[in-house]
């Protein structure tokens, strides 16, 4: 039942989260992305229906009709009534059937299948939630349980905004910008309201960040509990830069990059209430490999991988500090 709206939010619902204070909805949301990130559900293809997602993720219908509120407010399906949920926006290829992706794109989960597959699996990465890098560690964990690679050492150097930065996204549009008339008196109590409202958008950005941090170290460090990686060192930093790309390193040998492209989106909070907001999404960033040539050091692939291997080694030994 629809119960208000606001000028910078609007409530959607009244229901309040249950299920473990809404750790089950960011575990089934976090799945459905993995599931579209590693191609399960792919472009143009329609997701199981509402009782098939909650019998298989073990949740209510509703926690599962959150969940898809929350990826179609990020843009990635279209949901309408009697006809399901259905995949609009692919998080490798942005909109283009495989066969017409250019071949300059890339795809972490190939670029972390092909670090995995090393004796030792060195990575670098500079990014701003660490959410698309969550899934695709999961998904090699599983791999070395199941046998399929067994790499004898895993180093994860990883690079994150400081939480003391004042990002420029995500931030609540202002009505202004939407051609809304400022009522007379108002513009104090509305930049009051919009700063609150900023705030809230940057901690959501802060706990996302934590949780996923958190849940690929312990992804990779169970490993060497469990006896699979003999070697595992995990290392995160946090650095004072807003991140305007995404970057992927194997030092030495290859490097994805992406910038994040600025989209106006609608965010759906904890408490269901919904934000139109300027943010990035970094699931979608278009990735753009670089390969490093051992026989020409000069190549743009070679000279690319250098720089940005350099670029990363100055952060984190000049501005990054411990997390």
């Amino acid at each position: 039942m629809l119960v208000s709206r606001k000028r910078y939010g609007r409530r959607v619902d009244d229901e309040q989260t249950t299920e473990g204070g809404g750790r089950e909805f960011w575990r089934v949301l976090e799945e459905l992305r993995a599931r579209l990130g590693n191609g399960v559900y792919p472009l143009g293809s329609s997701l199981p229906a509402q009782r098939a997602l909650a019998d298989e993720l073990g949740v209510s219908r509703d926690t599962v009709q959150r969940a898809l509120r929350a990826l179609q407010s990020e843009g990635w399906i279209e949901s309408r009534q009697g006809s399901g949920s259905r995949v609009v926006k692919s998080p490798i290829h942005l909109g283009k059937p495989q066969q017409e992706a250019p071949r300059v794109r890339a795809a972490l989960g190939t670029f972390i299948a092909r670090a995995f597959a090393q004796p030792v699996v060195r990575l670098d990465v500079f990014t701003l939630t660490s959410e698309s890098l969550d899934a695709h560690i999961r998904l090699q964990a599983e791999r070395i349980r199941l046998g399929g690679v067994t790499p004898e050492r895993i180093e994860l150097r990883m690079l994150l905004p400081a939480t003391s930065l004042e990002l420029p996204y995500p931030r609540a549009k202002h009505p202004a910008s939407e051609g809304e008339a400022e009522p007379e008196g108002a513009s104090e109590a509305e930049a009051g309201q919009l700063d609150q409202l900023n705030g809230r958008l940057q901690d959501r950005l802060h706990a996302i960040t934590r949780r996923h941090a958190i849940s690929l170290r312990s992804a990779l460090r169970d490993l060497k509990t469990e006896g699979l990686v003999p070697s595992v060192q995990v290392e995160v930093r946090h650095v004072p830069l807003t991140p305007a790309f995404k970057l992927y390193l194997r030092p030495g040998a290859e490097a994805l990059f992406g910038p994040y492209e600025v989209v106006e989106r609608s965010i759906l909070m904890d408490d269901e209430t919904e934000v139109d907001a300027i943010d990035v999404l970094g699931l979608g960033s278009t990735l753009t490999r670089h390969v490093n040539d051992e026989g020409d050091p000069d190549s743009s692939g070679s000279v690319f991988v250098e720089s940005m291997c350099a670029w990363f080694d100055s952060c984190w030994n000049l501005l990054a500090r411990p997390a």
